[in-house]
């Protein structure tokens, strides 16, 4: 009783925080913030020199001072942007049916990219933006060639690339957007853009040639860069990652949070792998060749920018030759499917945690009932109902023991009486009942254990699978991932848990306690005002099966003499 009690006041205790955190995120007022100071880069091509170079007030990859002089081990500058105009000559725009995107032509680098097929919010026009080049919210994707001769570790700055066109659209299949650039002794570079329809995967080739009189030697860099200031998204509620994360042969995906970047400094030589940078619904990720090795590296610029990329091994390119260097870009949707063929491991972006196994399968499950019923939110009522179904012997097994237990109580009272305080004799009087009468304590808690993992699983799959974002359902509830804007599914979820709760006889005697349970329905209800519809929906649906479960239950017991009422 005294362990109920406990239990009961943390619940309690626990949901009444959550309940006010998330309050004060909503409502709460916000500490003073100081602006951003923004140093804007020349909005048009910048001058270019005798030599042809960039100057130094461009963005410039900055060396690790404990590493080669040859290759950067980090580029950890960061471009100064507060806005872009994309029609100046400095960017460029590529269109797609998947992606719109803005090229920086100094240094080739990927600024801004729109998925066009997912737009911010239901119905709206405008697309989400998955890469963004201010500094308030900034994550862009870099690359080039450093190294010894590498453009990119010039000292004047980065290499400025012409193209023949301000804009490019996908026409046919593929397209292709070639950069070109070339220094005054002879070294030249094509930085060639490869995007195919119906994918969020471009491929970046350099093609390069050396008509100097010397031999070159570079490497290509890709890093990802983006701000750890706090972003809308997740909550006490629904924790959802927003972060780093990385592949090699031998960890086949690893997480590198924000706090990872200011404690320690990424630096790991491996065969493939990739580095990413993941939120909610989506994904953006570098990934190399694998096949060949590349060292992945992470540092923090100026507390506020994490940048997470990798480096290739050094070619050297002859006299009068020329090489070639390739790399790969994602940035779309976390669609496992996709995922599991660009690279290993890359479809464990899909957070499923530490139940990931089972939330795999649950998945599997949904898709294919979904692919039937052609609606997620029937496909979700079908799941718990076949979820429910399979768990019925646990069920069953855990009410008939929940009653047992019930039946003994005036019983232990008289044994409370008897021994009072003798904690002792008490507990070995309480197991010599429970052997007589054939009753295990703890049986009504075994079953609850193993359905907890399936629970929790589905509700990994309902909360991170993006082909729930925007997904519509019945009425007014047009899409699963957000919260239910009349909050009828929190209401009959509320309504349901006390039909449950009256269902089942309280074996409480202490009158608090009572009350406690009593307006557990109601603040539940409330926590699930912040819930996405599809995981309301869920557990709305769940309750309901175990009522009539329970009314199952209860009869048969009646039938065999094992009362369900103290």
């Amino acid at each position: 009783m005294e362990s109920q009690r406990s239990l009961l006041v943390i619940g309690l205790l626990l949901v009444s925080y959550l309940l006010w955190v998330e309050y004060q995120d909503a409502y709460g007022p916000k500490p003073a913030t100081m602006p951003v100071q923004q140093t804007a880069v020349s909005q048009g091509v910048p001058s270019v020199n005798a030599n042809g170079d960039i100057p130094t007030n461009s963005f410039v990859p900055i060396l690790d001072e404990n590493a080669p002089s040859d290759i950067p081990t980090s580029q950890s500058a960061v471009p100064k942007i507060a806005e872009l105009e994309t029609n100046s000559g400095r960017f460029i725009t590529v269109l797609t049916d998947t992606l719109d995107i803005t090229i920086d032509l100094v240094g080739g680098d990927v600024v801004r990219a729109d998925l066009v097929k997912y737009p911010v919010t239901q119905g709206a026009d405008d697309s989400y933006e998955i890469l963004k080049p201010d500094v308030a919210r900034m994550h862009i994707a870099q690359s080039g060639l450093v190294g010894q001769d590498g453009p990119d570790s010039n000292s004047q700055g980065r290499p400025l690339y012409s193209t023949s066109q301000a804009s490019y659209s996908l026409d046919g299949d593929t397209l292709s957007v070639p950069l070109t650039w070339s220094s005054v002794d002879g070294l030249s570079v094509t930085k060639t853009f490869k995007f195919k329809r119906d994918q969020h995967v471009v491929d970046v080739n350099y093609d390069i040639k050396n008509n100097t009189n010397a031999s070159v030697t570079m490497a290509q860099f890709a890093q990802l860069k983006q701000t750890t200031a706090d972003q809308p998204g997740g909550s006490m509620f629904m924790p959802i990652y927003r972060g780093g994360a990385y592949s090699t042969e031998e960890e086949i995906y690893e997480k590198f949070n924000f706090g990872d970047f200011e404690d320690e400094k990424l630096k790991v030589s491996t065969i493939g792998g990739w580095t990413g940078m993941i939120e909610h619904y989506f994904v953006t990720a570098w990934i190399p060749p694998q096949d060949e090795q590349t060292t992945i590296t992470s540092s923090i610029f100026n507390n506020n920018f994490a940048i997470l990329g990798y480096t290739g091994e050094p070619i050297t390119i002859a006299v009068n030759s020329e090489g070639t260097l390739s790399s790969r870009l994602y940035t779309g949707p976390k669609t496992q499917s996709v995922l599991k063929e660009i690279a290993r491991g890359l479809n464990y972006t899909v957070d499923y945690g530490f139940l990931w196994v089972i939330s795999q399968y649950l998945f599997i499950f949904l898709v294919w009932i979904q692919s039937i019923v052609i609606n997620w939110g029937l496909a979700i009522i079908c799941v718990t109902i076949c979820v429910k179904g399979i768990m019925y012997p646990l069920t069953k097994k855990q009410y008939e023991s929940m009653a047992k237990m019930r039946n003994l109580q005036p019983k232990m009272a008289k044994l409370k009486e008897r021994f009072g305080d003798d904690r002792q004799k008490m507990s070995q009087a309480m197991m010599e009942m429970y052997k007589k009468e054939k009753v295990n304590p703890m049986g009504g808690c075994f079953p609850l254990l193993l359905q907890m993992p399936i629970f929790l699983a589905l509700y990994w799959v309902l909360l991170e699978s993006v082909e729930l974002r925007h997904a519509d359902f019945i009425f007014w509830i047009t899409d699963l991932s957000v919260a239910d804007p009349f909050y009828v599914l929190p209401i009959l979820t509320g309504a349901s848990m006390f039909l449950l709760q009256r269902l089942q006889p309280m074996t409480i005697t202490d009158p608090l306690q009572q009350k406690i349970m009593t307006y557990m329905p109601v603040a539940m209800s409330i926590f699930f005002f912040f819930f996405p519809a599809g995981l309301v929906l869920y557990w709305l649906v769940s309750n309901c099966i175990t009522l009539v479960q329970a009314k199952i239950i209860y009869a048969s017991m009646e039938k065999r003499g094992i009362t369900s009422k103290t």
